[in-house]
């Protein structure tokens, strides 16, 4: 989502080609998992099931694990709780245990053909065998994200048919990552949440999404507010090739809850109806600035920013006082700007716009990832792109292995058309967008180096400006993935 530097979602297309190469590769049974986050951050949602169902159809023993560490309310809304893992989970548990699973799958069988090609199958919405289908279904909630609970409390719900065979693991896991001693105060605050949300839970949400709406329809409709800043709506964050039911917007004329409802059953996205990104660009402000003036000045405290926005969620804690209080800060800043406008004249009018265009209009591609470089692809075939990542990653340790060539060095533009490639030694993540622009093992190309040079945020995580880009060596590279010679025999002295 370039216009806002924002990474939306993975399309299914895009999840169900990885699976159709790996395939034809021979290697779709290394795969053995898909990790996907629901909803994202600016609230973007999975049709969770549908996602499952058409991998089931090409591997039915998939993993899933969905990290809904800002969704877990969403258990306690009749609309959204579809869309939550476990939801679509227990929907498709009880799929296959209807007669007429069979027939469906039959069907669609016979219509495919013996040999379907790729691409038929990508346009298809495949329905899997009931009779093959594994369930195994994992979801992460960060329950303190949105519901009563302490910083780090959070949940791991588990729905996996093959979880005897696995759990000894899977606690040995918790335990290398936790502590085998509980923090009870952590614990303590889980079980009032949980109470609190059986008890109150449906009203809570459902209170938060009526407060956001509220927000919605106080900011776009407020002639002042309105001229500098906006909240978007679904069609703005929802291309609409994935909107299947031209689903606009919760506040669209003649919208309700039974055409959202269409929407959160049918479209391949949808959007979280408590999450509100706020476009401040067009009021000169970048998303950090907005940010600061929000807290220092204001009180108002927002999760994440984007070049030209703010992201502002309701939760189960808010109350039409804050609403008010929003809305009259808003108003407040947006007479600052339109009193700045009319007291300076060409001048301020000029320098406006041209700040507004460089935070609209000028902004940066967002890259794509590229490849890893062959030292990290092994035995990989010819059609995926997967590469290993751990390896690049401990590639980083060995400092002689290792180099720092600085953005503005002209030996990045020379060896980006003459070679040797360039290789990341780490995760290079600028906030925002906060997704990695870089991985370890990857190659760079002039997509990245351009965007990280229009990039003018201040937090970069793995990238530090005086020393410049951290690169794997040439050399260090043709070292990778070969054996290591066998260490000489150690010769003793006589007696």
């Amino acid at each position: 989502m370039t216009e806002y530097s924002m990474y939306g979602a993975v399309p299914l297309k895009t999840i169900k080609q990885a699976l159709l190469n790996a395939r034809a590769d021979g290697r779709l049974d290394r795969v053995k998992m898909v990790d996907l986050t629901n909803c994202t951050f600016d609230g973007h949602i999975y049709n969770t099931r549908r996602v499952m169902e058409e991998c089931l159809a090409i591997k039915p023993d998939l993993i899933f694990l969905w990290d809904e560490a800002w969704f877990g309310f969403a258990r306690f809304s009749p609309f959204l709780r579809p869309r939550t893992a476990m939801g679509a989970a227990n929907d498709i548990e009880a799929w296959i245990h209807d007669p007429k699973s069979i027939a469906s799958y039959e069907k669609q069988r016979a219509e495919l053909g013996k040999n379907p090609s790729d691409d038929l199958l990508l346009k298809t919405r495949l329905i899997p065998d009931p009779r093959q289908i594994r369930l195994r279904v994992y979801q992460t909630n960060s329950t303190h994200k949105s519901m009563s609970a302490i910083r780090q409390g959070s949940m791991l719900f588990v729905k996996d048919v093959e979880f005897h065979t696995v759990e000894q693991q899977f606690k040995e896991a918790v335990f290398t990552h936790a502590s085998t001693s509980p923090n009870q105060q952590l614990i303590a605050s889980l079980d009032v949440a949980r109470r609190q949300m059986e008890l109150e839970g449906y009203g809570l949400v459902a209170n938060a999404m009526e407060i956001a709406l509220a927000i919605r329809q106080a900011v776009n409709n407020n002639p002042l507010i309105s001229k500098y800043f906006r909240i978007l709506d679904a069609s703005a964050m929802v291309p609409v090739a994935y909107r299947q039911t031209g689903f606009v917007d919760y506040l669209a004329p003649g919208a309700n809850w039974a055409l959202a409802l269409k929407s959160l059953q049918d479209d391949e996205f949808c959007l979280d109806p408590t999450r509100m990104t706020l476009v401040c660009g067009t009021a000169g402000f970048d998303g950090t600035q907005f940010k600061g003036i929000l807290a220092s000045q204001y009180g108002i405290q927002v999760n994440k920013t984007s070049r030209n926005s703010v992201l502002l969620q309701s939760n189960i804690n808010n109350t039409r006082s804050d609403v008010a209080h929003l809305i009259r800060v808003l108003s407040e800043i947006a007479s600052e700007v339109d009193r700045g406008l009319a007291q300076g004249g060409a001048n301020a009018k000029k320098t406006s716009e041209t700040r507004v265009k460089s935070l609209m209009q000028d902004v940066p591609n967002l890259p794509n990832f590229s490849h890893f470089h062959p030292s990290f692809r092994g035995d990989a075939g010819s059609k995926t792109n997967e590469g290993d990542i751990r390896t690049g990653f401990y590639a980083a340790y060995d400092a002689v292995g290792c180099e720092f060539i600085r953005l503005s060095d002209p030996e990045i533009d020379r060896r980006l058309k003459a070679g040797p490639e360039l290789v990341s030694a780490n995760f290079v993540i600028p906030y925002p967008p906060g997704f990695p622009i870089m991985v370890p093992g990857q190659v760079i190309t002039q997509e990245t180096i351009d965007f990280m040079r229009k990039l003018d945020v201040k937090e970069i995580h793995g990238y530090d400006a005086k020393e410049g880009l951290k690169l794997v060596r040439t050399e260090a590279l043709a070292k990778i993935g070969k054996p290591r010679p066998a260490a000489a025999p150690k010769l003793k002295a006589a007696s």
